[in-house]
């Protein structure tokens, strides 16, 4: 004779996990997570949606978000409006999140080198950018329609593109490293910029 008990009734485990964390946070933390992985424009009411709150609560954070700088706004369809993360926003996180690792005289030494790379890049290429690279080609495939072109591999114009990135978040974030020390009373005379 078999003494088990039936299986407990299924629980769907994103409905759960999604309730623990309407318990668990605000609506406003809720909709900064959710605009915060989001890159691209949403209604106020698919950010209420994920974020499990009202829209007119959503649209509320949102417009608060904006007025941080944390979130940027579109026209939408019909006079709506759309939301998402701010360009500038990603920047300071990125910035934030590399000083966090790096000290400035590290990065000031990496982003010499990334220069130092980036130089390479265009010295190869006969080019200052991946994207003049692409509209060489294209004008001098049209010149020569007949004859063979060169081909470029696609990964190496993927990693000057990314080189490019890193040392935009690089410069930033040394910009802010170098600014913070201002903010911070770190100042090594007692100038004042006139207002």
């Amino acid at each position: 004779m078999n003494n088990q008990r039936p299986p407990a009734e299924f629980t769907d485990i994103n409905e759960a996990v999604g309730e623990k964390w309407e318990t668990e946070t605000t609506p406003y933390e809720r909709i900064r997570h959710v605009i915060g992985h989001t890159y691209r424009p949403l209604s106020a009411e698919a950010v209420a949606d994920d974020a499990r709150t009202a829209p007119k609560t959503a649209r509320k954070h949102l417009n608060t978000l904006a007025d941080e700088g944390f979130v940027e706004t579109t026209p939408g369809e019909h006079g709506s409006t759309l939301y998402r993360r701010s360009p500038e926003s990603l920047v300071v996180e990125q910035a934030a999140d590399i000083l966090a690792h790096v000290s400035t005289d590290e990065l000031a030494t990496r982003i010499q080198e990334m220069r130092e790379q980036l130089t390479e890049y265009q010295a190869e290429f006969g080019v200052d950018s991946p994207e003049e690279l692409a509209i060489n080609q294209t004008n001098q495939a049209l010149a020569e329609s007949g004859s063979p072109q060169e081909e470029i591999d696609p990964e190496r114009i993927r990693e000057w593109k990314t080189l490019r990135r890193n040392l935009a978040f690089a410069n930033a974030a040394l910009s802010i490293g170098n600014a913070e020390q201002f903010v911070d009373g770190d100042r090594s005379t007692n100038d004042s910029v006139p207002a």
